[in-house]
């Protein structure tokens, strides 16, 4: 007999691997997304999938569509200018309120992140770099749900950058927006600091979404 917290497990690590798919572009938007072959992929009842689902969903990564089930959820222009003016907002919130507990160990963390998407050679090696520079940038604020919902913002930017690196390509490149903020929270300059990273953030709005 299947107990709650096993049905709980099985849906959260259900719910990873299809939302890493969806991120990767393993999984294009739009493609359906079916419960039974779902669960006979991860050797499941139904519960946990629906489980998944909803989890999905509190992600942006699926929606559910009437009369057409459980879809990988939509990256077009719409979505891109949402992701940009979310993040640029609740970022800089989440800055403001880390620059002040910023230590030394903290920067250090952020530089290596610099560092590791500089010296990045694939598009996984440089995404995950990236994504662990924008949290060491605001983890100190200390304000879980603010935390949270950049998370899930983040992921939505990842889609963004795999899209793109699949429709143009990729190289290594060298982030200056990146060394621009932490030298400016170096000095300790928090207003300049949080510019830059609206700025940057704002970026991915001029960036052209890939026709699926």
């Amino acid at each position: 007999m299947i107990t709650g917290d096993e049905n709980t497990t099985t849906a959260g690590r259900i719910a990873q691997i299809i939302g890493e798919r969806i991120i990767s572009g393993a999984l294009q938007p739009d493609a359906a997304l079916r419960q039974d072959h779902i669960a006979r992929e991860f050797s499941s009842s139904h519960v946990p999938v629906r489980e998944a689902f909803r989890q999905l969903e509190a992600q942006h990564l699926v929606v559910a569509v009437p009369r057409r089930g459980v879809r990988v959820a939509p990256l077009d222009t719409n979505s891109v200018k949402e992701i940009a003016e979310m993040r640029a907002a609740l970022e800089v919130v989440a800055l403001r309120n880390a620059a002040p507990k910023l230590t030394p160990s903290h920067l250090s963390r952020i530089e290596l992140a610099l560092i590791e998407a500089d010296n990045a050679e694939t598009i996984q090696e440089f995404e995950a770099a990236n994504r662990a520079f924008h949290h060491a940038l605001v983890a100190p604020c200390a304000m879980p749900r603010l935390l949270a919902s950049l998370d899930e913002l983040q992921l939505a930017n990842s889609r963004l950058v795999f899209a793109m690196a699949r429709s143009t390509g990729w190289r290594p490149r060298s982030n200056q927006d990146h060394r621009l903020i932490l030298q400016a929270l170096r000095m300790r300059n928090v207003d300049q600091a949080c510019s830059l990273l609206a700025r940057h953030i704002q970026t991915i709005e001029r960036l052209t979404i890939p026709a699926s």
